[in-house]
């Protein structure tokens, strides 16, 4: 390179900074965004015009029904089954994972095969097999096989109701899926942590409950929360023993009035409402467990689940 080719590029370097030309920069424009963002608008707002001027739909029965004492009752059933059942999903899910990473093939061996049969079935095929648990067995007794003994006796429509049915299918389906969901959290933590904390002479349990839960729940916490909205819509299949859930309540008006699209409609602005306010604490704790981790942009956690904004990977 010649000394008069470098020479511009030295002067230029050389005047001051507070000299140099102002350059704008300008953002390149997406036409193609803004135009998928009329189509869509527009789309929607057609939807909506079309579903508010349905005479088919009967506005008035929705509004008549949306706040009925069936309503609450039925919503009061769904939110403790949803609950319960996660309480029995997430203890019994975390028992299970831990059995099975265990090195006793025999624990290992009985996890797996329990999470074989509970996620190989259906959940419907399992709600009518615990509803109906009278047919296989009238009675149902505790004791100590092979001896006679027993401890307590009962008929087993008097002890597993359509209540418990549901909340036996319920948990026991949602255990095997939570478990999968804490042993893929317990396996993304660096085996390094674990020896690192048994070189500090900590326990199998404490290094469990101090350091490798803490930092799988990261991992976890996003699919237990879908799992949780998922359960919040499954107790709709109790509705099948009769379980007086919030469908099963709307499902016995709707068989006599006949207004089955209003009523549906009813359950869903119901579904919708909850699945939302449970978004809220799922953000928060993805929030608290992700400290230090980027897991989005843009918006409050709160705001983004509900609209789903798309996170970008943490690094």
């Amino acid at each position: 390179m010649s000394a008069a080719d470098t020479t511009p590029a030295l002067a230029e370097r050389t005047v001051p900074q507070t000299q140099r030309p102002r350059l704008d920069a300008v953002p390149v424009r997406d036409y193609g965004q803004w135009i998928a963002a009329v189509i869509t608008v527009v789309a929607a707002g057609g939807i909506l015009w079309s579903l508010g001027k349905n005479p088919n739909i009967h506005w008035g029965v929705v509004g008549d029904y949306l706040a009925r004492d069936l309503v609450f009752r039925g919503l009061w059933v769904t939110l403790w089954l949803t609950l319960a059942a996660m309480v029995i999903g997430v203890v019994g899910g975390t028992l299970v994972a831990v059995m099975r990473l265990s090195a006793n093939r025999v624990l290992s061996g009985a996890a797996a095969v329990f999470v074989w049969f509970f996620r190989g079935t259906p959940l419907l095929v399992q709600l009518i097999l615990w509803g109906n648990l009278g047919a296989i067995y009238p009675r149902l007794a505790l004791g100590i096989p092979f001896t006679g003994i027993t401890f307590f006796e009962a008929r087993t429509s008097s002890v597993i109701g359509a209540s418990v049915a549901a909340l036996l299918a319920l948990g026991l389906n949602e255990i095997a899926y939570a478990s999968e969901i804490v042993r893929a959290g317990i396996q993304s933590v660096d085996a390094g942590q674990t020896e690192a904390a048994q070189s500090l002479g900590m326990s199998g349990p404490h290094i469990m409950r101090r350091v490798v839960l803490p930092q799988a729940m990261r991992v976890i916490v996003p699919p237990m929360g879908n799992e949780t909205i998922t359960m919040l819509k499954s107790t709709a299949l109790v509705s099948v023993i009769a379980g007086h859930d919030l469908l099963t309540n709307l499902q016995d008006v709707y068989s006599q009035n006949y207004q089955v699209i209003p009523l549906l409609i009813v359950a869903s602005i119901w579904y919708l409402a909850l699945t939302s306010v449970l978004a809220v604490p799922q953000a928060w704790l993805e929030r608290r467990f992700g400290k230090g981790h980027r897991v989005g942009e843009g918006g409050s956690g709160s705001l983004r689940r509900l609209v789903g904004f798309r996170g970008r990977a943490a690094r």
